[in-house]
């Protein structure tokens, strides 16, 4: 066997284990990626069924006489707030005024709850006791959709960053995505203050 041949032989072994290991390296960042979007769709329906709770309460709250109209009227604006921001999980910005909404859409909640406490006849009806009961519940739902998200998003990055997937990945633009983030804030310690007297 002449040189040329077997360096032809080494060239064409070479060039078939490349391409089998950018189809292998594909294949594989194209699965993370779709197991990322399927952990991205539940965050988003989870937060879905939050939002059609908060509506649900609202519509009870709004028929009780005298609430404070200020506080519904913030629950209602961060709520359409909250559903019009259109995510894309690969741009960092989107994805950050998405948490941002959803995070003013919780805060608005909490106050207009707080406020709630001092009507004791909504308190008794059975709607907002069924929303009370379905509302932690979905919370629990919500913060182990954005762990499992966030555990998919590792599972992706790890493969778009480690060598040799990592020269796939950039000449097939898979690039790293971004994780979900904490609220601003929610790092530090709560204050609370219990008036016993």
């Amino acid at each position: 066997m002449s040189t040329k041949n077997l360096t032809l032989i080494v060239i064409a072994a070479l060039v078939i284990i490349l391409g089998w290991k950018g189809c292998s390296s594909y294949n594989g960042l194209v699965s993370n990626e779709l197991e990322v979007n399927k952990a991205w769709s539940n965050v988003e329906t989870n937060y879905q069924r939050r939002t059609d709770l908060y509506s649900s309460v609202v519509k009870v709250i709004e028929g009780s006489a005298n609430f404070e109209k200020s506080t519904l009227k913030d629950v209602l604006e961060a709520r359409a707030s909250a559903t019009q921001v259109k995510v894309d999980i690969n741009d960092p910005a989107s994805l950050a005024k998405y948490q941002a909404a959803q995070g003013q859409l919780q805060s608005a909640f909490g106050r207009l709850m707080a406020v709630a406490e001092a009507y004791p006849d909504l308190k008794t009806t059975k709607a907002f006791q069924d929303f009370q009961t379905n509302i932690e519940g979905t919370e629990n739902r919500i913060n182990t959709a954005r762990r499992d998200f966030n555990d998919a998003v590792n599972n992706y990055n790890l493969k778009v960053r480690k060598f040799p997937n990592n020269i796939f990945a950039s000449i097939f633009g898979f690039k790293a995505k971004e994780y979900y983030k904490a609220d601003a804030g929610s790092e530090k310690n709560p204050d609370i203050n219990f008036n016993i007297k």
